[in-house]
């Protein structure tokens, strides 16, 4: 087993589509672990890192929104979401419990390559820290080069889509950026709706009073714009 590949958690309780994205995902460069359900993914979690999560949102027991919400509070890992259900507020639920990315049922397996190969490379970080470049946010610096959210000493867990929302928020600081904007430069999907989640979930990490925002304001009529110290 090549322990260099990607490796991928795979949780879905429909079996013959466990075993042919088991198949197919090791056919394209994957090393694939897979699980039938919340428990069994847990325990599998517990045991191994994973570069990446397949996760499939209804599910005999717990749901794959729950699961992911819980998943959310304790790793990084970037999640993508597999939905029978097509509509927006579906998808925006998934968005709110963590997700980054979803794919609706039926779908192509060449596409779940793609998106989970996007994934990644948008997790990748540099391997060494570049020169100093920082922004004051209150108690808190964000890490320009690294899309690092830190307060004092301790990092301040952000999903990819976070990271990746505030980074492009701190290129433009001073000036607002429109919803469709930041969905082009952070690869989110399901639109405008899918930002404002985004937004109020880093709010509630980044600022004092989410309600009374101070850092990461809204422009009536516009779209969000960062104000650093």
């Amino acid at each position: 087993m090549d322990t260099e590949l990607p490796h991928v958690l795979v949780v879905d309780d429909d079996r013959r589509l466990r075993d042919l994205l088991r198949r197919f995902l090791a056919d394209n460069g994957f090393r694939v672990t897979v699980a039938a359900d919340a428990r069994e993914a847990r325990a599998t979690v517990g045991s191994f890192a994973f570069d990446a999560i397949v996760l499939d949102v209804m599910m005999p027991g717990e749901s794959g929104l729950r699961l992911a919400g819980d998943l959310r509070t304790k790793i990084e890992t970037p999640i993508l979401m597999l939905t029978a259900m097509g509509e927006t507020e579906d998808r925006i639920a998934g968005f709110e419990n963590g997700a980054d990315d979803y794919l609706v049922k039926p779908f192509e397996p060449r596409e779940l390559v793609l998106r989970l190969k996007s994934l990644l490379r948008r997790a990748q970080r540099p391997a060494a820290p570049a020169a100093a470049d920082e922004m004051k946010l209150g108690s808190f610096r964000f890490r320009l080069d690294r899309h690092e959210l830190w307060k004092g000493d301790e990092r301040v867990k952000l999903t990819e889509t976070e990271a990746r929302l505030l980074g492009a928020l701190a290129r433009s600081a001073g000036m607002p950026l429109t919803r469709e904007a930041l969905a082009a430069e952070t690869g989110a999907e399901g639109g405008e709706r899918a930002i404002d989640v985004q937004v109020t979930r880093l709010r509630r990490k980044l600022e004092d009073d989410p309600r009374g925002p101070r850092y990461l304001q809204t422009v009536r009529g516009k779209g969000y714009l960062l104000l650093p110290d």
